[in-house]
């Protein structure tokens, strides 16, 4: 709840600090002594907009903080404190602060660390509910009135979220799965050209460098055909030079014995053999290897420039064509598992659609059964308070397919008809200020157990009425301030008798300077100020008198 409100330089107040209790508040004053300042400088803190107008006059700038206090914070808070790093220790306040420049521009700060004013407006629902001539949140924006009535049936959401959840996954997966499985059709064509001129010459891997090699190879031996020929030539036949070598070493064998000279002679002579018959085994190899076969030759260029053509038109490598015709195969293999796939997240999307709708429909149920018991509890409200000629409705409608969403199939709005036979319409189109504060009121009592914001404020809900209207609304407050806090602006005598505590809001003027101030009345000063605002400037006996029991009274 709202436990402290300080405020510097708010227009005409100077410095104030004001202390909040549980139970119902209620704050009194004459016409024009400044409660709207209190409102307008609460709802600076709340993110409304910054006015460099609300600066003080003669001041450079003007400040705002609250301090709010929790058993445990709401979840909502905590996920918005943990989104900006913020941390509270369990029992710390939350303090929010706001401070406004003169010549334009403002600050934020939660617990003293600066935050965007985008985070104040996004808890300020759960901190601070406001209701008065001019409301625009809260129960009269249809945007809350699907959640609030889930509450007062207590009808979670969380399975069709989940339904939702599951029915959003599975289309976008068979969404996806479609459109991959349309594209790889469309390129089936393709792939089986490809892989029909890939698959014809069955490349692999490292057949570029060995063809080329084997055609290099080829080319030398075409270009050294003569020579080769003619060493042949020379190596073969009785008169070669390995020949004239054998036969010499022969002779020469028959007198090496007779001198060690012709002996060695012998041995370099066998030496001569032997490398000469090495010489000519390696011009026996090389002509095989240089061997220029035209048809061989023309067969491995045509494959090499295959390949090649093959690589280029795939834009790879020679060597990467083998898993080209892997990856292609995999594609093709693809397109009879992805319809496969297919048929099964159709099927699941025909499942999951159904398992939300089902869940939605009862939810839809709920809902509509809730809806009416919520139009009796209203209904018992409006007559004690000068409403019995109105209506409330509460309209669930089924919304067409493409907006369904996580909450459901409904949209749910709070509807009104103020005269008899006058047609259902939202709640700020066609109530008056002060009967639309007096609708949310009936509404706020019959929604009592669902809880609500931590701190409630009424802003003159009893304009223009009195008597057992005014006493009927003091009452209800005070029923809904019992287990909370609730704050009331009010003009009405019987609603200010029904405070747990009460604050009297006063403008002063020494003749150049003028100031608002809010002070906590006791006992005695309670009794004066519901005598004066029964019997106006004048205080009587009689109003004394009458304020005494209307304190009584409670």
């Amino acid at each position: 709840m709202l436990t402290r409100l300080s405020i510097r330089n708010i227009v005409l107040i100077e410095a104030l600090d004001l202390d909040f209790g549980r139970g119902l508040g209620v704050l009194t004053g004459e016409t024009g002594a400044g409660k709207s300042i209190l409102l307008d400088s609460l709802g600076l803190v709340l993110g409304n907009r910054a006015d460099s107008g609300l600066v003080r006059a003669g001041e450079a700038k003007a400040s705002v903080s609250a301090s709010f206090e929790f058993s445990s914070l709401p979840e909502q808070i905590v996920d918005a404190l943990d989104d900006a790093d913020i941390e509270i220790e369990p029992g710390e306040p939350l303090i929010i602060r706001r401070q406004l420049k003169a010549d334009g521009g403002s600050k934020a700060f939660i617990n003293d660390q600066s935050v965007g004013v985008a985070m104040l407006r996004e808890i300020a629902g759960i901190l601070v509910e406001l209701h008065g001539q001019h409301d625009d949140r809260g129960l009269v924006n249809p945007r809350g009135h699907r959640a609030l009535l889930d509450r007062f049936a207590g009808a979670g959401t969380a399975r069709v979220e989940q339904a939702w959840a599951k029915w959003r996954e599975t289309e976008a997966r068979l969404a996806s799965v479609r459109d991959a499985l349309d594209q790889a059709r469309e390129d089936r064509d393709l792939l089986l050209s490809h892989l029909s001129e890939l698959t014809s010459l069955e490349p692999q891997a490292g057949e570029e460098a060995r063809l080329a090699e084997t055609r290099a190879d080829m080319q030398k031996g075409e270009r050294l055909s003569g020579d080769l020929e003619e060493l042949r030539h020379l190596w073969e036949g009785s008169d070669s030079p390995l020949a004239s070598l054998r036969v010499a070493a022969r002779k020469l064998d028959r007198i090496a014995a007779e001198h060690p000279l012709l002996a060695e002679a012998l041995s370099a002579l066998d030496r001569a053999v032997i490398e000469a018959g090495e010489a000519e085994e390696k011009l026996e190899a090389a002509a095989e290897a240089l061997d220029h076969d035209p048809a061989a030759l023309e067969a491995a260029e045509t494959r090499l420039f295959e390949l090649r053509a093959l690589a280029r038109k795939h834009r790879c490598e020679v060597d990467e064509l083998p898993e080209a015709m892997r990856t292609m195969r995999s594609q093709l293999d693809s397109i009879e598992g992805g319809e496969a796939e297919l048929d099964a997240l159709e099927a699941a999307a025909v499942e999951t659609e159904g398992k939300y709708r089902a869940e939605a429909e009862a939810l839809h149920a709920a809902r509509t059964a809730a809806a009416l018991k919520l139009d009796d509890a209203v209904a018992r409200e409006l007559a004690p308070l000068k409403l019995d000629a109105a209506r409330f409705k509460t309209a669930v409608t089924e919304l067409p397919q493409d907006r369904w969403g996580p909450h459901g199939m409904d949209s749910v709005e709070f509807l009104i008809a103020t005269n008899p036979g006058a047609d259902f319409a939202p709640l700020n189109k066609i109530a008056s200020g002060g009967e639309l504060s007096r609708f949310i009121l009936a509404l706020k009592v019959a929604l009592a157990e669902q809880g609500g914001a931590a701190t409630v404020i009424f802003d003159e809900i009893d304009r223009g009425v009195g008597g057992a209207v005014a006493s009927a609304i003091g009452e209800r407050l005070a029923r809904l301030a019992s287990d909370g806090q609730l704050l009331a602006v009010t003009h009405s005598p019987q609603v200010a008798a029904r405070g747990r505590t009460h604050y009297m809001i006063a403008k002063s003027s020494d003749g150049t300077v003028t100031r608002t101030s809010v002070g906590l009345l006791d006992e005695a000063g309670r009794k004066e100020e519901i005598a004066r605002m029964l019997s106006g400037a004048e205080v009587t006996p009689e109003a004394r008198a009458q304020a005494d029991r209307l304190l009584e009274g409670v």
